[in-house]
């Protein structure tokens, strides 16, 4: 193990910071001396000096040799990777790098079907065609749970030339598959694996959580680590192992998606959440499991609610639940996800991660304590007992009413072909059986309902409009109201 009390980054910050220099480098406002007042007052002066270029004693993200990559060793020694690395424009640009890696055009990459849209993304970018794959439903919460072993498999046997398998661990609600049986699985056929581990950068520490992926034997993972622990917004780790993945090509796409002038404040922040975690994270997560399991306890004595937990292991496609997740059922009160979310938001001052028609999420996370948890619990209890009965579900149409998922859509020709191909504006009602050349997706959480290339259906027409109907925001598409959709001319 390497000392991990050490913050590398940030000390060669603070050092430089320190040392009277007068800058005639980037950025312009020069240490905060050029910011307007507006912004002084909302930043501090110290954080406004450690606003700083890729100076040769504060290393280069690109090709780092100091202070970056000590600190990309210290995260690759914690999380058991063979290399780290940081990523300041989210796991958006890790997920892209991963896929880049593997896979160009035509190759194929075996996928979920609820991945979110940074994926497509990357399928996009790459050229690569998607092999969709169908998560098991969860009906009673109108939720996609994980893949099986089973189904990633079969996959398998029908494509033996892809090129890798992307998988999710966790869902966005904290849903675990048998990720070790999936990457023993993949890894007997000397196929790759890429795992999509945006919601559990804390899943290594605290062994009442679903197993990590990096543990489970994954080749290649992108962790958000601003999502549940200290790091801030937009910061992400892509750990690799070397066995089945070229590490120089890994690097070079690394350097394709990454800025050129990276936040220097954001990268100290990774390297000071990594060692937060190094010595601290094992009391602060299960701090944070047991504060949500309190929680999920005290809202299922609610009438009206329901927040699934560990009942749910053992059905199709749930091998673990990540407890931090805290997703509550509101369709036994009358309403939709997303009425709860405004009333919440509007009349007590709670926000959720995110609404859906029948769930709204909470994320407890190591900035939580009692207090927030009781605040919570106490305004779902008057939520319910306030708007009971006030409004009928049974309105939403049928496939909103049978939580179902719209059957996949056929694709026809690649997303990359269907994005820059010929394409002209339909009517979105009208537009039934005709090539998609856009994404179409309802945001958060993020999981496209149509992908570039693939046939629209009218029951994906209806399942989009009772989504709209039911106050879900469209993400995507050009026309962001859904009225009219591009399509192959």
């Amino acid at each position: 193990m390497l000392d991990q009390t050490k913050v590398p980054l940030l000390e060669a910050m603070n050092s430089y910071a320190s040392d009277g220099v007068i800058p005639f480098h980037t950025p312009g406002h020069k240490m905060g001396k050029g910011i307007h007042p507006l912004f002084q007052e909302a930043v501090t002066a110290k954080a406004l000096k450690l606003d700083l270029a890729d100076m040769a004693e504060l290393d280069d993200l690109h090709e780092p040799h100091g202070p970056i990559k000590e600190a990309q060793d210290l995260a690759a020694d914690l999380y058991g990777a063979d290399y780290s690395y940081f990523m300041v424009n989210g796991t958006t640009g890790g997920i892209y790098s991963m896929i880049l890696t593997l896979a160009g055009p035509g190759d194929k990459l075996i996928i979920p079907r609820n991945s979110h849209r940074s994926i497509i993304g990357g399928i996009i970018l790459s050229g690569a065609i998607p092999v969709f794959m169908q998560p098991e439903v969860d009906n009673d919460l109108g939720l996609a749970m994980g893949v099986t072993p089973e189904t990633v498999a079969e996959s398998l046997k029908q494509h033996p030339d892809a090129k890798g398998v992307l998988l999710i661990n966790p869902t966005y609600y904290g849903v675990a598959t048998d990720l070790k049986k999936i990457v023993d699985i993949a890894h007997s056929q000397d196929i790759p694996v890429i795992v999509d581990e945006a919601h559990g950068p804390h899943l290594k520490f605290s062994p009442r959580l679903p197993m990590q992926a990096l543990d489970a034997g994954a080749d290649i993972v992108a962790q958000s680590t601003h999502k549940i622990i200290g790091a801030m917004t937009q910061c992400s780790l892509v750990h690799c192992r070397k066995d089945r993945i070229r590490v120089p090509r890994l690097k070079a796409m690394l350097q394709l998606v990454q800025s050129t002038s990276p936040n220097y404040i954001l990268m100290a922040s990774l390297d000071v959440a990594r060692m937060q975690m190094a010595t601290a994270g094992r009391t602060l997560i299960e701090r944070a499991v047991d504060l949500a399991n309190q929680a999920r306890r005290e809202i299922n004595k609610i009438p009206g609610l329901y927040c699934f937990g560990n009942e749910k292991a053992g059905n199709p496609g749930v091998f673990r639940i990540d407890p931090t997740k805290v997703t509550v059922t509101v369709k036994g009160l009358g309403i939709t996800g997303a009425e709860a979310e405004q009333i919440l938001r509007h009349q007590y001052k709670i926000q959720v991660e995110l609404a859906d028609i029948y769930n709204i999420l909470f994320l407890i996370t190591i900035g939580d304590s009692e207090q927030e948890v009781q605040a919570l619990v106490a305004a779902l209890k008057d939520l319910a007992a306030t708007h009971q009965g006030s409004h009928d579900v049974s309105a939403l149409p049928e496939i909103c009413q049978a939580g179902r998922y719209p059957a996949l859509p056929k694709q026809i020709i690649s997303p990359r072909d269907a994005l820059f191909g010929n394409t002209c504006r339909v009517p979105f009602a009208d537009a039934a059986g005709k090539i998609c050349a856009e994404i179409v997706t309802f945001y958060p959480p993020g999981i496209p309902i149509l992908c570039p290339g693939e046939r629209i259906t009218q029951e994906i027409i209806n399942y989009c409009h009772v989504l709209q109907n039911a106050g879900l925001h469209i993400s995507g598409p050009e026309d962001y109201l859904l009225k009219t959709i591009k399509v192959v001319d």
